[in-house]
């Protein structure tokens, strides 16, 4: 076991420089005994430690403080451990600190022996006063114009309580966000308004990170400055950086501060500015993540996030007054859609608007509106306020792959792209793309803001294009070419399980780097579509706007199927009229054929019959110019759909009936079970029940042998009809419920709401108002949603229903 040191305070206290420097001299008589001598002398010190012998003297008489090095090598020299001289650092720290900050060496007393050599100083008088420093107030001035981040206020606040002075290490904040997103002047307003929680003072350094005009500030340059706010003079600072950095966590020792580090670049760069002792908080800012701080050091990350509709609204009101804002609504929005929450953005333009106060503010939206580029209006008059010039900023820091990536997002489809998507639009793997994404998240240029999922704010997107319109155009449609051929590939696979209401479509190969994803079942197959269903509509408007019109209109059909089932009937709509016009600039007939039915399928859905049957009956005469009997048979399918929809029961019999001819004809047997249906469906409706249900039963047992589940569920709807109309209610509720949670388990909407409503038909027939009532109600909360016309009569039922009961005052009753 190591001896411990003779002196006043012993290794584990704290003492004055003198006490320190008598138990140097205790270490030296102990050094020496081990090596036979009665005291090591000057010379001898200099040969073990490599010291000037001269410095030696200097150091050990009190004379000139003692670099933490040259102490470290003279522990070393007199055998101390490591464990024992980390100690004696700490020690020295607090001891030389108190005398760099003003308080003079106490050698009083002190006896001399030889010419050459220090005798032990005196102890240090215990009601000596504590050292006084100066208290340094460096924050900036806060934004008059700040406004909302209330969560993330109240985030910062919560750390305050564990900043207090005690055992434990000292809280470390990182402030995190995209170029422009206003990290500084949250910083900012929230440090000045705690100020007087440390009342020893506030530390401030811009570390100018990311500055592209002037070198970042290196922990030295930053720490000399800190010193030199305590009042430090020059020729008592250590000569080594980590005897600064050391001497700096001293003085901080036992104080409560408070450090802005502002716009870091990485943790290494804020790492040795941090203190060391509770009771001081580090509140730093950067637009990388710095998960270093956060894994090693304990740092609490605070993300801040775009803006808000209305916190944007709130930050121009600040800055153009109420009654200005409050003036023109319409043109406050526009401003506010374009600036796409960016609080540097709103504050150019709010900077603009306020240095032309005649203006009105329709003129500045329009500016934004008409602009051929959509960053050149947010252009200041510095580089720190030009929105464009603050982005490259970061994109400036990151590698080369990585800011061809995300050039490559600029000319991305939608509102966000999985990881699959990305590896395809850069032409290269998953695992090779990740650490790429990990750089442009930790950047800030892009943010994964669901697992998996990559997105960007409007003006980074904006500013992406802007960089990518520069790179060789062969380059940029390789890129497009990629991503839709993943959208598209990906999107046929998925819809087979779904099994699509046409015939196959013939895709040409997927480009070199394409992986489209492999979705083995229904079940992936549908959260596949609900995850990529935003992207998937933009997708086919950017294929035909970039004139892959053979993708546009490949893509709406393969989406059709989930459209249906979701009753996304709008974006169906929207997604075949491009489909159509795509169609017709490639002179497609068949291309032509499949949009025309589509168009005809969602007409119908929305109750519009004359359009649909106009859309319909173009598509079968195209198929039969095509000689495509399997699409004609599925066209007649759907006249036949229409004329039931539209009371044409016998109509509707005959294209059943063709459909289930073409059917048998092409050997599609699944289709042919479905087409039997029908016919049994039209039977029923013309009053011939016994063959509805000869037909219905045919094809339900097709269906189950096959494992259809979509087509069992219809075939039990239409059993249940069946049977209804014969007055065997217990039987058709029993049928319209199978019906139903076999919808439910399908993720069919459309068939649960269908199911719902013919059980609420038929349990009000049955004498149960209530189970009615119910089944209604929840058939209109989905055709509601969906914008079904049936939804009319379906309420009609149950209002009729519910005023049927009335109360004593002659008003209506709610049943529920």
């Amino acid at each position: 076991m190591t001896e411990k040191s003779h002196g006043g305070s012993g290794v584990d206290g704290i003492g004055t420089e003198q006490e320190l420097l008598a138990e140097l001299n205790s270490l030296r008589v102990r050094a020496a005994r081990r090596r036979g001598k009665a005291r090591l002398s000057l010379q001898d010190l200099t040969t073990l430690s490599g010291v000037p012998r001269s410095s030696l003297a200097n150091y050990l008489s009190g004379r000139t403080a003692m670099p933490l090095d040259v102490l470290d090598r003279l522990l070393l020299a007199l055998g101390v451990s490591p464990a024992e001289a980390g100690a004696w650092a700490t020690r020295w720290e607090r001891a030389t600190g108190e005398r760099l900050c003003g308080r003079p060496a106490d050698s009083a007393g002190a006896a001399r022996g030889r010419d050459d050599e220090p005798a032990a100083a005196a102890p240090r008088a215990p009601d000596r006063p504590g050292p006084s420093l100066p208290v340094p107030a460096h924050l900036p001035p806060a934004s008059t114009a700040f406004t909302s981040r209330q969560e993330v206020l109240a985030s910062l606040d919560e750390l305050l309580a564990e900043a207090e002075p005690g055992p434990g290490a000292p809280v470390i904040a990182v402030v995190t966000g995209t170029a422009g997103v206003g990290k500084t002047t949250l910083a900012t307003y929230w440090a000045q308004r705690v100020r007087d929680r440390f009342p020893d003072g506030q530390l401030h350094v811009n570390l100018r990170g990311f500055d592209p005009t002037k070198e970042p500030v290196s922990p030295a340059e930053a720490v000399r400055g800190f010193l030199d706010a305590f009042g430090v003079p020059r020729h008592r600072v250590p000569a080594g950086t980590e005897a600064q950095i050391n001497l700096f966590r001293s003085l901080l020792a036992g104080r409560r501060m408070l450090l802005l580090l502002d716009n870091a670049r990485d943790a290494e760069q804020v790492r040795p500015l941090l203190p060391g002792y509770s009771g001081c908080l580090a509140l730093i800012t950067s637009r990388s993540q710095l998960p270093g701080l956060i894994a090693v050091e304990g740092a609490r990350p605070i993300a801040l996030e775009l803006l808000t509709t209305e916190e944007s609204t709130a930050l121009l009101v600040r800055r153009l007054g109420a009654a200005r804002v409050a003036a023109e609504p319409a043109a406050v929005d526009e401003i506010v859609r374009h600036c796409a929450g960016l609080p540097l953005a709103l504050a150019v333009v709010a900077a603009r608007a306020a240095t032309r106060p005649r203006f009105p503010l329709a003129t500045i939206a329009a500016e934004l509106r008409d602009a051929p580029r959509r960053l050149d209006p947010l252009a200041g008059t510095e580089p720190g306020i030009d929105v464009r010039a603050v982005l490259s900023w970061s994109y400036a820091q990151v590698s080369a792959p990585a800011a061809r990536l995300f050039r490559q997002f600029g000319l991305t489809c939608g509102p966000d792209v999985g990881v699959a998507v990305v590896a395809s639009l850069a032409g290269t793997s998953v695992p090779e793309v990740r650490p790429l994404l990990a750089e442009l998240v930790d950047a800030h240029l892009v943010a994964e803001h669901r697992p998996g999922r990559f997105t960007c704010h409007d003006l980074l997107c904006a500013y992406a294009r802007e960089l990518a319109d520069a790179d060789p155009e062969p380059d940029r449609r390789a890129t497009t070419r990629r991503v839709l051929d993943h959208y598209l590939h990906t999107a046929h696979r998925a819809e087979r399980p779904l099994h699509p209401p046409r015939g196959p479509i013939a895709l040409a190969d997927p480009a070199p780097g394409v992986t489209p994803q492999q979705l083995g079942d229904r079940a992936a197959a549908l959260d596949w579509f609900g995850a990529e269903h935003r992207v998937l509509v933009a997708a086919v408007a950017h294929a035909a706007d970039t004139g892959h019109d053979r993708h546009a209109w490949q893509l709406a059909a393969a989406c059709v199927s989930f459209f249906d089932l979701r009753g996304h009937w709008h974006d169906w709509a929207d997604t075949q009229k491009i489909a159509l016009a795509a169609a017709r600039r490639l002179g497609d007939r068949a291309a032509e054929a499949h949009a025309h039915r589509f168009l005809g399928g969602v007409a119908t859905r929305f109750g519009r019959f004359t359009d649909a049957h106009a859309h319909q009956s173009r598509a079968l005469e195209l198929f039969g110019e095509l000689g495509d009997q399997l699409n004609q048979a599925f066209t007649h399918r759907s006249l036949g759909w229409i004329a039931e929809r539209s009371g044409r029961h016998a109509t509707a019999l005959r294209h059943d009936l063709r459909a289930l001819e073409l059917f048998r004809r092409t050997g599609r047997h699944r289709e042919e079970a479905h087409a039997l249906n029908s016919v049994g469906w039209c039977h029923a409706q013309l009053g011939d029940h016994q063959q509805a249900i000869t037909d219905c039963e045919r094809a339900l047992a097709l269906l189950d042998e096959q494992g259809d589940l979509p087509g069992v569920a219809m075939t039990l709807d239409s059993l249940g009809y069946v049977h209804r109309q014969l007055g065997a209610h217990d039987r058709a509720v029993e049928l319209y419920r199978r019906a139903r949670d076999i919808f439910v388990t399908l993720g069919d909407r459309h068939g649960e709401a269908e199911a719902e409503a013919n059980l609420g038909d038929t349990l009000r027939e049955a004498g149960d108002p209530d189970g009615a009532a119910a089944a209604w109600r929840r058939a209109l909360r989905i055709l509601d949603d969906v914008d079904d016309p049936t939804a009319d009569g379906v309420r009609a039922r149950l209002d009729e229903l519910v005023c049927a009961e009335l109360d004593p005052d002659g008003t209506c009753r709610s049943t529920t």
